[in-house]
């Protein structure tokens, strides 16, 4: 059975249900959980001084904010009995980040929601998790919550 679960969360509502669902099932099977953030590293187009204080701005609310979604569901992993580590990770593609971090940290499952906070990928299954489903070397279990 898996052993390393990851849990890719965004702050939303259908990540906080993936790593609700995550704590249950590795709960029951005695498995461990990485949470991760992916922070996207856009590609910042600038000038001189501009250039340099907008990335820096920018990486600083990612950061703020990645450390916030881990937060939310660290503690209720954490309370529910779960050995939990947290990273936030910097890619330039979001479902990359995801895949190659599942690869890096050894997990064996990857569980994430259905779509994240961008409204325009909640039309479909969202984007970032079609491209983990189509790239990920390991099972991906894929949660819908209700917002």
């Amino acid at each position: 059975m898996f052993q390393h679960i990851l849990v890719p969360v965004d702050g939303s509502p259908t990540a906080r249900h993936a790593a609700e669902a995550a704590t249950t099932l590795a709960n029951e099977i005695k498995a461990k959980i990485t949470v991760i953030h992916v922070v996207h590293m856009y590609p910042y187009t600038g000038f001189g001084t501009g250039f340099a204080d907008g990335q820096s701005v920018y990486l600083s609310a990612a950061t703020a904010t990645a450390n916030e979604a881990i937060a939310d569901v660290r503690e209720k992993i954490t309370s529910a009995g779960v050995s939990v580590e947290a990273r936030v990770v910097e890619s330039n593609v979001v479902w990359r980040g995801i895949v190659e971090t599942a690869q890096s940290v050894g997990a064996d499952l990857i569980v994430m929601g259905t779509h994240g906070r961008n409204k325009i990928d909640r039309l479909l299954l969202g984007s970032v998790t079609q491209r983990v489903l189509s790239h990920a070397t390991v099972p991906v279990m894929v949660t819908h919550g209700e917002e």
